[in-house]
């Protein structure tokens, strides 16, 4: 019989712990925290900004690309039942003529319309203008003339401000550059606008083959669902958009305002800048209306553009853009005010959709209806 020996487990090493530098302890306390985060929201904030200011310094080709994209979103059902029955190219033909005769038109049909009695028209309005504030003098807490007219000065300043992108100077809105930046946008954006309909399932696999696995999966989603959204709106805003026009357009109609065609298409276009084109719209007819037919058809015209308004975002954008394009009136506020900060009257427009896109993203962040962590609904626990 051997016998063997046990072995005993070897002692533990025991590795002496060094205290924590000063350094380090001065970077893992509370105030250490907040200073790590300040530094990185200041680093995110300038990222930003120099992200914004890119896209401010090449506006003449960002603005056309983004507005290629929004057409291409809005006619993708188009093009995908054209796809399988015509070649592409001819499809892409067909349908970028067909874009360009049908909304060219209609853009120049309105614009003449306007333009034609737009003098008219800023008379009636300033005409309506003078008498609220004549009515307004007469308040005991009127304000003065000279604060009225510091509003309206500043009111004007504003509007003249408005650009069409940084590429607009102030000094030179009449100029020959404004003009030669439009065509070359316009150019642009039908050259982009004709590959995003003839190659935009291709393009977008192209940009997708650095991702793999979960990013894979999460990029597929987010350009599904960029799509969807950015068509969803465009066609259901412009859906709204006519209905607001007739609803609107046969009240005036009917009290026999003057100037109530170009009311009408005045209120088509400002229907593209949700509630505050609405409301501009409905406060112009008022003024018109003031003008030619008293307080009482004044008020008629207010009340028509609140309930049209009222059926409109109660019952129609819901079936026409569905729930989840909804955003909250204060989002849409604030979208709208950094979109004309940065970029006038076309970054109102384009702000929303926008919004609506990120917010979109947002949903489908970790799995097709699976929001991201912070966005999810918290379940309440019970006491």
């Amino acid at each position: 019989m051997v016998f063997t020996r046990k072995r005993s487990a070897p002692a533990p090493v025991v590795v002496p712990t060094q205290p924590p530098s000063r350094a380090r302890a001065a970077w893992s306390d509370g105030l250490g925290l907040i200073a790590i985060r300040s530094v990185q929201i200041i680093a995110i904030v300038l990222l930003a900004a120099g992200i914004i200011w890119g896209l401010q310094s090449l506006t003449v080709v960002v603005i056309p690309v983004i507005l290629a994209l929004i057409f291409a979103a809005a006619f993708e059902p188009v093009m995908a039942w054209l796809r399988p029955r015509i070649p592409s190219v001819l499809a892409t033909v067909i349908l970028l003529l067909a874009i360009v005769v049908v909304i060219g038109g209609i853009v120049w049909a309105m614009v003449a319309a306007v333009r034609s009695q737009w003098a008219d028209l800023y008379a009636s309005a300033q005409a309506g203008i003078d008498q609220v504030i004549a009515w307004v003098n007469t308040l005991p807490f009127a304000p003065s003339q000279d604060q009225i007219d510091e509003w309206m000065t500043s009111l004007q300043e504003f509007l003249t401000s408005a650009q069409f992108g940084s590429s607009v100077g102030s000094g030179a809105v009449a100029g020959v550059g404004v003009v030669a930046n439009f065509v070359t946008g316009f150019v642009l954006m039908i050259v982009v606008l004709f590959f995003f309909l003839k190659d935009g399932p291709a393009i977008w696999s192209f940009l997708l083959r650095p991702f793999e696995g979960e990013a894979y999966g999460r990029m597929r989603r987010i350009g599904s669902k960029t799509i969807d959204t950015l068509g969803s709106y465009v066609r259901g805003t412009a859906a709204v958009a006519a209905v607001d026009a007739i609803g609107i357009g046969i009240g005036l109609f009917v009290l026999q305002v003057p100037l109530a065609l170009p009311l009408t298409l005045v209120v088509f276009l400002l229907a593209f800048i949700p509630i505050v084109g609405a409301t501009a719209a409905g406060i112009l007819a008022a003024l018109v209306g003031l003008v030619d037919g008293g307080i009482w058809t004044a008020v008629i015209i207010v009340a028509i553009v609140v309930v049209v308004n009222q059926l409109e975002g109660n019952f129609l954008q819901p079936v026409l853009m569905g729930r989840a394009l909804k955003l909250h009136s204060l989002v849409i506020l604030f979208a709208l005010t950094i979109g004309t900060v940065l970029s006038g009257i076309l970054g109102a427009v384009l702000a929303v959709p926008i919004a609506a896109v990120a917010w979109g993203i947002v949903q489908v962040w970790d799995g097709p209806d699976l929001p991201a962590r912070w966005a999810r609904r918290k379940q309440r626990t019970a006491r």
